[in-house]
């Protein structure tokens, strides 16, 4: 039936997993801790979904959102919404229930799949949300009025849906915390998000009897867009729902793991495992990096650790679908602290604060063009006009490229910390903190940390006659924010140092703190 709708070639997110379904129904799709499943039955439970859904009055352009741990049903929900022509809003289980409840308002969310860990944290905001009209619960009891997953995933209905798509199309719809504190919706579309696949492919080498362990969080654009990568050759994923180093080098073993991705503190915390070398990882050939730079010493063990691999570091944010630059396993330690050279579908430059390139060598704002860009933020045309200006999407982030084209990144123009693989905006936590009836100003800044490279730091100064204990602030900001995003430290200064047009200068605060550090005060 799909074929009659779409007579002309797309790129159709569904007809990846369509598609291997007709080529190769037999071959492994899905591995997990319980069991597997081959791409016909990956594909059949896909269609199964995606007529339930239909049945829920869901139609194309509707939003599905998905508070799903790793795990097949989070893969099997993007897939059913994607066929039938609706949009995928996967949500970070980590957030507090009123960052939950801004995305699913926000984002127009008509259904929301969640898994029965975050059954409290909906109930807290489920009459709050009054455009979701169905809520569906996989693996427990929620209410009588509930959907289970599982029930609509059985039947006999496993026909393509016959649904008329484009493939720029939108298909997801990935937020992104925003320096005003409120996260941005990128708005993906089927055709960007698939060409961010086939590069990525191209750049790692891509085979069929490759083997990916899916570790970080499926709603990050970068973990997502892998294993679309891996279905994208008829590869397998192994996706496992938390990190648990000792369990990661079981996995490996025995399931002969080929691909694995990681953000640097979890290379790191691999690596302390004792004993590693009872584990077999000869099968181990291609070995995945992004969101941090790692060291140069932790690479070189991770080399000496898998010899028969390569390691990749990928560069890239969430309105990119999560593909910018690659560093080739060939120059790993050849450009160390470089994030490599542009993705084939991605053209970047480097420019000044008046929009004009900026030569080798020279620190510029990265801007980039080209088939993997966001069409822009949802429901919100005033950031999007600002990000896309020129045509260009304008990153925020600071860069400069040798006389080789490797790419090197010199800081974050609006002060992003990363920690751990996650991006925490400074701006969201001042706000929280300025919402305390104690405090005066707050400035929050990345400080370096030997495990998640960075680590939230706040300073403050009180009103006066106030007085607050670093507990207390720490506490106030784990009721309103992610875990995550909460300081782990708290100073208590007289003053917060300023420009003469009361801008607080960042690079004095940051600078006791990163000295000897490789980064730029």
């Amino acid at each position: 039936m799909g074929e009659e709708f779409n007579p002309m070639y797309q790129l159709l997110l569904g007809d990846v997993i369509a598609r291997n379904a007709r080529k190769f129904p037999d071959k492994t799709a899905l591995i997990w801790e319980k069991g597997s499943m081959s791409y016909g039955e990956f594909n059949e439970r896909i269609n199964a979904f995606s007529h339930s859904l239909k049945q829920m009055g869901v139609g194309k352009g509707d939003k599905v959102a998905l508070l799903l741990p790793n795990g097949r049903e989070i893969l099997e929900a993007c897939y059913a919404v994607f066929k039938i022509g609706a949009i995928a809003v996967p949500i970070n289980f980590r957030l507090a229930s009123n960052e939950i409840e801004y995305i699913l308002n926000n984002s127009d969310a008509k259904i929301l799949v969640l898994g029965c860990e975050f059954i409290e944290n909906v109930k807290e905001i489920r009459r709050n949300v009054s455009l979701v009209r169905e809520f569906i619960v996989v693996g427990g009891e929620f209410e009588k009025d509930i959907k289970q997953y599982d029930e609509l995933v059985k039947g006999e209905r496993n026909q393509e849906p016959s649904i008329v798509l484009s493939d720029d199309d939108d298909a997801l719809i990935l937020y992104t915390s925003g320096t005003t504190g409120l996260p941005k919706g990128a708005v993906i579309s089927h055709k960007s998000f698939l060409n961010n696949a086939i590069s990525w492919a191209m750049a790692y080498h891509t085979e069929y009897n490759d083997v990916l362990l899916c570790i970080p969080p499926l709603f990050h654009v970068a973990s997502l867009g892998y294993t679309l990568t891996q279905f994208y050759v008829g590869a397998a994923v192994y996706v496992d729902k938390v990190f648990e180093p000792v369990k990661s080098w079981e996995i490996i073993t025995r399931e002969k793991i080929t691909t694995l991705f990681l953000v640097p503190a979890m290379w790191i915390q691999l690596l302390q495992v004792d004993n590693i070398r009872s584990y077999d990882c000869s099968s181990l050939r291609i070995l995945n990096t992004g969101a941090s730079i790692m060291p140069v010493g932790v690479k070189k063990h991770i080399l000496e650790t898998f010899p028969n691999a390569g390691i990749f570091d990928c560069f890239g944010q969430t309105e990119m679908n999560g593909g910018v630059t690659i560093l080739d396993a060939r120059d790993a330690l050849r450009k160390p602290g470089s994030i490599g050279k542009a993705v084939p579908l991605v053209e970047i430059r480097l420019i000044d604060d008046e929009g004009q390139e900026v030569s080798v060598g020279e620190v510029g704002e990265a801007i980039y063009r080209g088939a993997t860009v966001t069409k822009g933020y949802y429901k919100n045309p005033e950031a999007t006009i600002e990000a896309m200006k020129g045509g260009w999407f304008h990153s925020g982030d600071l860069l400069r490229k040798d006389a080789e084209g490797f790419y090197y990144v010199v800081d974050r123009k609006k002060d992003m910390i990363i920690s751990g693989g996650e991006n925490i905006y400074p701006a969201e936590i001042e706000a929280v903190l300025y919402s305390h009836p104690e405090i005066l100003e707050a400035a929050v800044i990345g400080v370096p940390d030997p495990d998640w490279g960075e680590s939230v730091r706040a300073l403050l100064v009180l009103k006066s006659g106030k007085s607050i204990t670093e507990k207390a602030v720490i506490e106030y900001c784990r009721t309103k924010l992610a875990g995550y995003k909460k300081p782990r430290f708290v100073d208590f200064v007289d003053v917060l140092p300023k420009n003469s047009g009361g801008k607080v200068l960042k690079n004095l605060i940051r600078e006791k703190y990163w000295i000897g550090h490789n980064r730029k005060i």
